[in-house]
């Protein structure tokens, strides 16, 4: 879901800034790097909450999680 959010994100975002930064009159060209960096770190970011919170569950005990049910 975080992929296909970036893709759909990554060609808005391009144009959004792109017609932001026109109105300046000293801007910098926007490169792919900086919108490839972002998704990895979104995308990076994600994979560490998932992977924690699947960490988690894999150390709770059973019977602790039966008992307070």
């Amino acid at each position: 879901m975080v992929l296909i959010s970036i893709l759909i994100g990554l060609p808005i975002s391009y144009w959004l800034l792109d017609l932001w930064l026109e109105r300046f009159a000293f801007h910098i060209d926007l490169e792919a790097w900086y919108f490839i960096a972002a998704g990895l770190l979104a995308l990076c970011i994600a994979w560490l909450t998932v992977a924690s919170q699947a960490i988690k569950a894999a150390n709770v005990n059973p019977v602790k999680c039966l008992r307070t049910e």
